[in-house]
């Protein structure tokens, strides 16, 4: 079936949709973006991913496309229209073009930000059965800009990052730098030791997880100790468990990393204690 996506206020057929060659996203990477996940065809957690969008905008002198309330119009009928029970919808926003190319930033005055947003199907997002195996993670030197607070599409060196934990027989990279992780790929990282769950507090060194907000916050609901400090790959190497967290895996239990086994080599049960209470209080709470 043919998507229907939308594209500087028109919903259109995917085989229609078009963004100037000289759009900013396209020739520097100038643009920002928000994945919300979808599940039983409501909304999780949208507030917070308005948020960060806005706050990332900001960060980068960028126009903001249209009101929170308009995005969440948008969200909602491109979830009806493309019927995603179980998905997620992509944003993107721009600076836009002014019909050329410059390192300079083109007036705002004159030179519209460009958004798009399009749907992806996912049936069985929730039950996925990764989370039932458990994920293998190398770990890769970080060589990131230094914003890594904004979420920018900017994703050129995570790609590479998955492909290398591909090529390695893994599933997913963290990165190091300084001698310590910063976190995921495309997620935030995480390791459990003698029941206290330790994560690398918020800086402009890793992005801002609206996941790892929330899975924080339910930890500490359930009386689960939680220690932001910096670690290294070692200590992780040395726990009982690890997982990750996003907007689209939820809470991905890590049963290796860079070859050792963590605990029995199988998903820990605060790891998977968590994405059972994650998943119930966000469908309790999506719109």
């Amino acid at each position: 079936m043919t998507r229907t996506v939308y594209v500087n206020g028109e919903y259109l057929p995917e085989t229609e949709a078009t963004v100037s060659i000289f759009d900013r996203g396209f020739l520097m990477a100038d643009g920002v973006y928000e994945v919300t996940s979808v599940l039983d065809g409501k909304l999780i957690d949208f507030d917070g991913h308005a948020v960060r969008l806005e706050r990332s905008l900001t960060e980068l002198d960028m126009p903001a496309a249209c009101t929170k309330e308009e995005l969440l119009e948008i969200h909602r009928e491109l979830v009806s229209r493309n019927e995603i029970v179980e998905g997620l919808v992509y944003l993107q926003i721009t600076r836009g073009s002014d019909g050329d190319r410059d390192f300079v930033f083109p007036d705002p005055e004159t030179t519209k930000p460009t958004i798009v947003l399009f749907t992806q199907n996912k049936p069985g997002l929730a039950d996925n059965p990764a989370a039932k195996k458990g994920a293998k993670i190398i770990s890769i030197e970080d060589i990131r800009w230094g914003r890594r607070d904004i979420k920018t599409v900017q994703l050129l060196y995570p790609s590479m990052g998955k492909m290398m934990a591909k090529k390695a027989g893994a599933d997913d990279a963290w990165l190091i730098e300084d001698g310590y992780v910063t976190e995921g790929t495309s997620n935030n990282a995480y390791f459990v030791k003698n029941g206290k769950i330790v994560t690398r507090p918020l800086s402009n060194d890793i992005l801002h997880g609206i996941t790892r907000k929330a899975v924080l916050r339910m930890a500490a609901e359930a009386q689960m100790v939680v220690e932001e400090r910096l670690f290294t790959i070692d200590e992780a190497k040395e726990a009982d468990e690890a997982f990750t967290t996003s907007a689209s895996a939820f809470v991905m239990p890590v049963v290796e990393i860079d070859g050792v086994a963590l605990g029995d080599g199988t998903p820990g049960p605060i790891a998977t204690r968590l994405r059972e209470i994650y998943l119930e209080e966000s469908l309790k709470a999506a719109i």
